[in-house]
């Protein structure tokens, strides 16, 4: 009889075992570290200071200290440390990044589909927040290289000094994602376009209206489609 079930690897009570309830525990212990699996992050090679009692991290690659030789595994905090392996089909929600991974038996994916020899399709939302100054601001994140971008939302965060009105878009295309928007704070858009692709990094672009940016923040949302081969 095996010592472990095949699918979570919880371990099983033996026949007139001694101290089952220790057992038993470690059983419950797993399964609640993997039902409905959620993890803090997917990008620590280092386990954090001060952990407590049921966090839950991905090790990332190239892990050391106490995560050594663990990269790709979930890192349960217990009394100390415990290392689970996933298989293929697990999906774990990545809360710092607000997104759902799939292991495909290679390692952890954020695609929505794939083919066997690894062509992939991803649905990705990234978020900046600018701080305004000057005629325009660009951004960090891009509309990536052969990507199809579906939308850009922005929103007012801190209100907008010096423009009476500012605009979202790409160099060339100003108000590609939304023009004449709001300068006070709390004041959002989104701005739909029909599925267009890109055959450039691309960076995102915020245009002052009625004079140039003396103050003000604004968080811009890209919503895009990346595929790899």
């Amino acid at each position: 009889m095996s010592e472990t079930t095949p699918l979570l690897a919880l371990p099983l009570i033996a026949s007139a075992q001694a101290q089952k309830h220790v057992t038993h525990n470690e059983a419950l212990a797993r399964l609640d570290a993997l039902a409905q699996l959620a993890v803090q992050d997917r990008h620590r090679t280092l386990p954090p200071g001060a952990p407590m009692a049921g966090d839950r991290h991905l090790v990332a690659a190239g892990a050391s200290g106490d995560w050594a030789g663990q990269d790709g595994r979930i890192a349960l905090y217990e009394d100390g440390w415990t290392f689970l392996s996933p298989r293929a089909g697990w999906r774990v929600f990545v809360a710092d990044e607000r997104a759902t991974l799939v292991h495909t038996g290679a390692g952890w994916s954020d695609l929505l589909a794939g083919t066997q020899s690894g062509g992939a399709v991803t649905l990705r939302a990234l978020e900046e927040e600018l701080v305004l100054a000057g005629a325009s601001v660009a951004s960090t994140i891009l509309i990536p290289d052969r990507a199809i971008c579906l939308g850009v939302a922005s929103r007012t965060v801190t209100a907008v000094t010096g423009a009476s009105a500012y605009e979202v878009g790409i160099a060339g295309e100003t108000a590609k994602f939304g023009g004449l928007l709001s300068v006070a704070a709390g004041a959002a858009n989104i701005g739909v376009i029909g599925p267009q692709a890109f055959y450039a990094d691309t960076p995102l672009r915020v245009t002052a209206l009625g004079g140039a940016f003396t103050g003000g923040r604004v968080r811009l949302a890209l919503f895009l489609l990346a595929f790899s081969i």
